[in-house]
């Protein structure tokens, strides 16, 4: 069953809906704003395990992720501002426009890299979320999106999953959805989950939003395990990605890039990466 947009909420009515039960601004490492991780709200989040908040600018001077790997995960990148150039050890190579999204399904092993490009400030957000145990050790490959195919329901364009009659072309490896929203001072959007959607949380990129309680800039909320609707009122202008999804039935065995469902995955995905690792250029280079 799809979620039915509904970008409206009465006037009469103030945010109803799910209580906010975890709150959080993460921790800011020079462009990155670590919101949440797998030893923290991942544990109660998952299948979305990691969530960064990223904003390239003037002041953090050149910045690039450097090459590293994973396994046992997926990562979403999606930039509301600026470009950003990737490479990955599947071959694939290119810039990712701003509004575009990269889809990075690492399964059994992947390496991959990534910086800025151009002057223009830079900000977005990546995802990572688990794989179920029949992903998690399969071969890797990504996706990238230009702008153009993220397809958009009213103020939400649909990253992952489905909201309406609208479905990213992206497979979602289970039963979530990924929407990045914007909302101009005063508007009101209600979002109803699909049946089984009990997890839930916003994070905001900009702007100032109130659900059952106000949420500022750089915070992220996560909502009361339940599958009913969630209002939200833009008090300035808006930005913000919300994440609902069936919860993740596994343990969360991680490595130091990777996130797995036992121990003996996560084994098999460190060999992988170690072997794909010694197949690169010498120069340890993508692209």
């Amino acid at each position: 069953m799809s979620p039915t947009p509904a970008t409206e909420v009465p006037d009469a009515l103030a945010p109803t809906g799910r209580a906010v039960v975890h709150r959080t601004r993460g921790s800011t490492h020079g462009p990155v704003t670590r919101l949440m991780s797998p030893g923290d709200l991942g544990q109660a989040l998952k299948p979305f395990i990691f969530l960064d908040l990223v904003n390239f600018d003037e002041r953090h001077g050149p910045t690039r992720f450097g090459l590293h790997p994973h396994s046992g995960i997926a990562t979403l990148t999606f930039m509301a501002q600026g470009d950003v150039r990737y490479a990955d050890s599947t071959g694939q190579a290119g810039v990712l426009l701003e509004g575009g999204v990269e889809w990075m399904q690492a399964g059994g092993g992947v390496w991959h890299t990534g910086e800025p490009v151009g002057d223009k400030p830079g900000q977005g957000f990546q995802l990572w979320v688990a794989l179920p145990a029949a992903l998690e050790s399969a071969p890797a490959f990504s996706r990238y999106l230009a702008p153009s195919e993220v397809p958009q329901v009213g103020p939400a364009r649909v990253l992952l999953g489905q909201y309406g009659a609208a479905q990213s072309v992206v497979q979602a490896p289970s039963a979530m959805t990924y929407l990045a929203v914007t909302l101009a001072q005063g508007d009101r959007w209600r979002y109803t989950p699909p049946a089984g959607h009990s997890v839930a949380w916003v994070a905001v990129a900009s702007g100032r939003l109130m659900a059952t309680e106000p949420i500022a800039t750089g915070e992220l909320v996560s909502f009361a395990p339940a599958e009913t609707a969630i209002d939200f009122i833009a008090e300035t202008d808006t930005r913000f990605v919300l994440g609902s999804a069936v919860p993740h039935p596994h343990a969360l065995v991680m490595g130091a890039y990777s996130v797995h469902t036992s121990t003996d995955a996560l084994a098999r995905g460190e060999a992988e990466i170690r072997r794909i690792r010694r197949g690169l250029p010498a120069a340890g280079q993508l692209g």
